[in-house]
């Protein structure tokens, strides 16, 4: 499929959108490929980070986790790339993201309640057995916790999709394959 959308500059957006772009070039070094391909709506950018910037009540580690594990599921090959980078800094190794991305997380039982749900979630479009609702709660999350890991799957699945559709360049280095 030939790409519909090309990396836009700051040249080529909006003054609304130019200036998001300018205070993600000072925060990140660069506009990442897929943030600009969202500049092509006049709304889009600033709605999607106002998301992705949203406080939760769960900590890096696990919001890093929900994003390897969405991003594998939808194979996103943008947003795995850049999450195992940011996973990395939020404490998960290369080999536990690996791990994480399989759908488990034996070197942590709590965090293994959150990706197994998580999976599920995402895989059968919350239509899911309760008993991984239980593990989750017997692992000490609450349904705070549930609420915002389904608004961050839905966050992160429309990253996977933007990516799906509009097939921008991974401005990451590439996530390593499962085996």
């Amino acid at each position: 499929m030939e790409n519909l959308f090309t990396v836009l500059g700051k040249e080529d957006v909006s003054d609304k959108n130019r200036q998001l772009f300018e205070q993600m070039e000072k925060a990140f070094g660069k506009v990442p490929n897929l943030y600009s391909v969202l500049a092509y709506s006049e709304n889009a950018l600033a709605s999607y980070l106002k998301l992705e910037g949203s406080p939760t009540s769960l900590n890096s580690k696990e919001v890093e986790a929900v994003n390897l594990v969405v991003s594998e599921v939808n194979s996103c090959v943008y947003c795995l790339s850049a999450h195992t980078i940011i996973a990395r800094k939020a404490g998960i190794s290369e080999l536990q993201s690996i791990e994480v991305r399989s759908g488990t997380a034996a070197f942590d039982s709590k965090l293994d309640a959150l990706v197994r749900l998580t999976k599920a979630v995402t895989e059968k479009h919350g239509h899911i057995d309760t008993m991984l609702l239980n593990e989750f709660f017997e692992a000490g999350y609450t349904k705070e916790n549930l609420v915002d890991v389904l608004v961050l799957i839905g966050d992160r699945t429309i990253s996977n999709l933007l990516h799906a559709v509009a097939q921008v360049p991974v401005d990451f280095p590439l996530a390593k394959e499962l085996a």
